[in-house]
């Protein structure tokens, strides 16, 4: 294949190869990993055998993200802290949720995680690309009453995790009280702004030093945490808003310096889960240099 066609061909379909990648993994730096490899591979396919190349490179790019899904787990089980997904500035990049924005926010792809890699990617390219289930069974290798089941599955589970959100207006609103009553150090005003199970979550990578090691659960110890360190945490810090996985986010800075992403869940009974995105290691798609 000459290398004009090859780099074509591939560049035509790289971001909804892209978009697979990450919803898999949730790491923009290993779903790029994922999308050299396939690239390196494709240069060297001889173009009388692929008869479909956009159908060829989304089954390669798919395979692959199982297989790096599947030792990825392995290495989170030692992942100093509460791991989180890999954000992404996609106010920078329209086409990751151009086709469809499912699977993309934050905490949908911390749910992703539980599922098994085959059950993750048949419910991405399903949902998230509309992919029939003929060629969904023909990419995992199962026939097609197996991919419907893991469809199936899938949608339960998400379902019963995830609860009806409010409209984005809200989420800012109420992401825009806490940031003002955890500058405070508003005890009150914090409880009356969380559901009752909130859970906050800061995902340091043992390289954060305000990055909490576990997860902070329940409206009053959430609250008592933020307070406890409000006095410090926000001393000096400057913040702008971002679009961060389809979702306006925070981005806090500490002397100049992009260290944070905040980003946030909410429900009718209010903020249901904090994701603090502290790990340096994972900010270079949303900070600005």
């Amino acid at each position: 294949m000459t290398n004009s066609l090859a780099h074509d061909q591939f560049m035509a379909v790289r971001p909804r190869l892209f978009g697979i990648a990450y919803r898999m993994l949730g790491s923009a730096t290993e779903a790029d990993d994922i999308l050299q490899d396939v690239w390196l591979t494709w240069q060297r396919i001889d173009p009388g055998t692929v008869g479909n190349p956009q159908a060829y490179l989304a089954t390669a790019t798919t395979r692959a993200s199982i297989n790096a899904a599947t030792t990825a787990r392995v290495r989170r089980e030692t992942y100093i802290g509460p791991w989180l997904p890999e954000p992404v500035d996609t106010s920078a990049d329209p086409a990751l949720g151009a086709e469809r924005a499912e699977a993309l926010e934050i905490a949908v792809l911390l749910l992703l995680e539980r599922l098994s890699p085959v059950e993750r990617a048949a419910y991405v390219l399903r949902e998230a690309f509309a992919y029939p289930y003929e060629t969904i069974a023909e990419i995992v290798q199962l026939n097609q009453p197996a991919v419907r089941q893991l469809v199936s599955r899938a949608r339960k589970h998400l379902a019963a995790e995830r609860r009806a959100p409010v409209e984005s207006g809200q989420r800012r609103r109420l992401l825009e009280a806490f940031l003002l009553a955890a500058q405070r150090g508003d005890l009150q005003q914090l409880e009356q702004l969380f559901a009752e199970d909130v859970v906050s979550a800061s995902d340091g990578g043992g390289r954060a030093k305000l990055a909490a090691r576990i997860p902070i659960v329940g409206r009053t110890k959430v609250a008592k945490f933020i307070t406890a360190f409000s006095s410090h945490f926000w001393n000096g810090v400057s913040m702008r808003w971002a679009t961060v996985n389809g979702e306006e986010s925070v981005v806090l800075s500490w002397g100049g310096v992009e260290s944070a992403v905040l980003t946030a869940t909410a429900s009718g009974d209010g903020i249901t889960r904090l994701m603090w995105l502290m790990n340096p290691d994972k900010l270079g798609a949303v900070v600005t240099a």
